[in-house]
């Protein structure tokens, strides 16, 4: 299947006082028309940072993109210049941010906000906008949408701000959506709701979504296959039914122990992962997770673990799959 968005080698790096903060440390991987990618980790691990990365969002300074490529259409990303870019940002290649009452703005009404987008992006005139932007809140499922068009985002529930920006981000038939944590702070109920929404819309309109979250329940139910990110690096890739049939990295296999299991008695206790996520200004050597890791040998805490292709599109950076354990 031939590769939509292509992401190759990328480094974003944060240059502080303290030093170097090394967010995404060459981080690859492809996603094809109508896929879903899901992005997962702690907080910290480089999810967030590669998807502003992808969108040139990285305010420098600090933070820098020092190496790699993202081929959107076999067109490097990070090679156009800032005009060229914001036309195909929120156009061609869009984002839904984490918290939509933080990224709506309070002043200006829901309808004028997706209206500035189509009159910059399609060059609708503001008739034109507004008839687009009620279609849009009504694909979202925003009741009486005609009616609530012209409300601000305090007298919107988060559900329904979350739908908002899902709308202003369809708006234009972007060929790629990417949203990050869009459910964390909506109850269970709205999550499904949204992924339900996500599944129809791809569907519907053959959309490349990439979805970054904590919860790889979510994930499952969505996506098409997962990358798991810690420090920085993809540690572990794979189908989502082969990640959770196989877990192949320690990291991968402590998250999972994370979550609770239907299938499992009554009153089993979660496992969490000992220790901290580390200084992404000063990692160990080695494997980042080898100090948190139960499986982790002397080779570990030495080299660095390259990403090893095994079947079905399954992949894993750890020293157990490589034949060369000390």
């Amino acid at each position: 299947m031939t590769a939509l968005l292509q992401v190759k080698d990328l480094k974003t790096y944060f240059f502080t006082g303290e030093g170097v903060v090394k967010a995404v440390d060459g981080v690859s991987y492809q996603v094809a028309k109508g896929e879903a990618l899901g992005i997962v980790g702690e907080s910290g691990s480089g999810k967030s940072v590669s998807a502003l990365s992808i969108m040139r969002l990285v305010k420098d300074p600090p933070g820098r993109i020092v190496n790699g490529e993202v081929l959107f259409n076999g067109r490097n990303l990070l090679s156009l210049d800032n005009k060229e870019m914001r036309m195909l940002r929120g156009c061609k290649v869009a984002m839904i941010f984490q918290d939509p009452m933080m990224s709506l703005n309070p002043v200006l009404s829901i309808g004028r906000q997706i209206g500035e987008v189509l009159r910059l992006h399609m060059g609708m005139n503001k008739e034109q906008a507004r008839r687009r932007a009620i279609e849009m809140l009504e694909l979202v499922g925003i009741p009486s949408a005609a009616e609530r068009i012209d409300d601000y985002p305090h007298q919107f529930s988060g559900g329904m701000c979350q739908r908002v920006m899902i709308a202003m981000a369809l708006s234009c038939n972007p060929e790629v959506i990417i949203a990050d944590e869009p459910t964390t702070a909506l109850d269970v109920t709205i999550q499904a709701q949204i992924i339900e929404l996500f599944k129809k819309l791809m569907r519907e309109l053959q959309m490349t979504v990439i979805w970054i979250s904590h919860d790889l329940g979510v994930v499952a139910g969505l996506c098409n296959k997962i990358n798991v990110m810690y420090a920085g690096r993809v540690g572990e890739t794979a189908p989502v039914g082969e990640l959770f049939a196989k877990d192949l990295h320690p990291y991968t296999r402590s998250l999972l122990k994370c979550i609770p299991r239907l299938d499992e008695a009554c009153h089993t206790r979660l496992t969490p992962i000992d220790g901290q996520p580390p200084n992404l200004r000063n990692l160990p050597a080695g494997c980042a997770f080898h100090p948190r890791c139960l499986e982790s040998s002397d080779i570990c805490q030495r080299e660095r673990p390259a990403m090893q292709d095994f079947a079905h599109g399954h992949g894993v950076a750890c020293w157990k799959y490589t034949g060369d354990v000390a």
